[in-house]
């Protein structure tokens, strides 16, 4: 005859260890969960990290995606030019502008029918306009990307043309600091050139914001290479 106490008892336990079960996978979830989120709080309070889609430094940059990305592939590094590089342009597009208003003082635009004239003036404006736009992406795009498996500087050099020159992480065999001038030295940026041994022997990253510590990351991430080879656990 069965023991109906015992059933009974039985019945009441197993609820009870799958609740418990349940509830040590969702606390384990709310820990993976925080583990996650406070990586991505310190990865946002960094120094260098920033969200402005301007800046010429940034650490750890959000929403980056370039050509031939590995989707395991970790952006640490974005570079652009330092902003103080685009005062010549812009100095440029600054006297374009205001030429216009100095053209009355030539007698030979004055003798010019009103029609031309302003014809003359809207080409002068549109020829003004390309250039500060090409002038402003060839800044914009010109980037220079640091992975953890690799280098990457994009040469934007126009709208239908721009070359990009990478090398993997291991392939680095040296790595310069340049900063010459008074500028610089006072802005802190300059040229970080890396010796690889790759087909491109040489990379210039010109002109970058504090490229001591770009070239502190790359030797950093060059140890992290070499010993994950030894680990075998390369990607």
């Amino acid at each position: 005859m069965p023991n109906i106490f015992e059933s009974q008892d039985h019945e009441k336990k197993a609820p009870d260890a799958k609740l418990k079960k349940k509830g040590r996978r969702l606390k384990d979830t709310k820990k993976e969960k925080r583990a996650k989120d406070l990586k991505g709080l310190r990865k946002h309070k960094a120094p260098g990290h920033n969200h402005n889609p301007l800046i010429s430094y940034s650490y750890y940059p959000d929403k980056i995606k370039f050509i031939n990305e590995d989707p395991e592939e970790k952006v640490i590094l974005l570079l652009r030019k330092h902003p103080t590089t685009n005062i010549n342009w812009i100095f440029i597009a600054f006297l374009m502008i205001i030429a216009p208003a100095f053209l009355p003082v030539f007698d030979f635009f004055s003798l010019l029918p009103p029609g031309f004239q302003f014809i003359f003036t809207l080409v002068w404006y549109l020829i003004t306009t390309a250039y500060i736009l090409e002038q402003f992406l060839s800044w914009f795009f010109h980037v220079n990307i640091i992975t953890d498996e690799r280098v990457i500087e994009v040469d934007f050099v126009n709208l239908l043309y721009r070359e990009i020159t990478e090398a993997n992480i291991d392939q680095i065999q040296d790595v310069t600091v340049e900063v010459g001038g008074a500028l610089r030295t006072f802005l802190n940026f300059g040229d970080v050139v890396i010796q690889t041994a790759a087909e491109i022997s040489k990379i210039r990253f010109e002109s970058v914001p504090q490229p001591d510590k770009v070239a502190k990351i790359l030797r950093e991430l060059r140890i992290e290479e070499e010993i994950e080879k030894i680990e075998g656990r390369v990607r």
